[in-house]
């Protein structure tokens, strides 16, 4: 019986505050320092100093650049009605050949793209890619060989033209 007594009464709830002693000001999370005042420091007055100047200009430039531009659409707008039998076909006809250029080439890659695809998979069907890759190597060396005989030959022509003009000039 004494247990639905209980529970007919009302609980009484305790709130125990919590204080913070590393935070003279009480507000907020000083996470272990202690600041002398709330206010801002010295390098944010500092930046909001140097940095509202130069948001004013910006704002400003934008400004004059929005109504210059508002000024340009209000002169040219009788210009644009004035030629517009002109102007718009001719933009029609500009952007229907950019249209065809753009999609000229990119059918063109696509073509290039898919037969370079199938010229792989027939040389990998062949097994003939380890023979491109052995004749590659091949002229690579063949290459190498040219020029490093080429270069030895102007070597020793520059050193012939060397010793011709030491001797020419020993003569006189």
């Amino acid at each position: 019986m004494a247990e639905i007594r209980d529970r007919n009464q009302p609980h009484q709830v305790q709130v125990h505050p919590q204080y913070r002693y590393d935070n003279p000001a009480g507000v907020g999370y000083g996470g272990g320092k202690n600041y002398q005042s709330s206010g801002p420091s010295m390098s944010q007055v500092l930046a909001v100093l140097t940095l509202l100047p130069v948001g004013g200009t910006l704002l400003a430039l934008a400004g004059l650049t929005l109504a210059g531009t508002v000024i340009g659409l209000l002169l040219a707008t009788p210009l644009f009605l004035i030629f517009s039998p002109i102007l718009v076909p001719a933009v029609i006809a500009i952007s229907m050949a950019v249209a065809g250029f753009l999609s000229s080439g990119a059918f063109g890659l696509t073509g290039l793209s898919s037969l370079n695809y199938v010229l792989n998979r027939v040389r990998y069907a062949t097994g003939t890619e380890e023979m491109d890759l052995e004749q590659a190597r091949r002229r690579m060396q063949d290459m190498a060989g040219y020029v490093g005989a080429k270069t030895k030959e102007v070597g020793q022509k520059i050193e012939n033209k060397a010793h011709e003009g030491q001797v020419t000039t020993a003569r006189t």
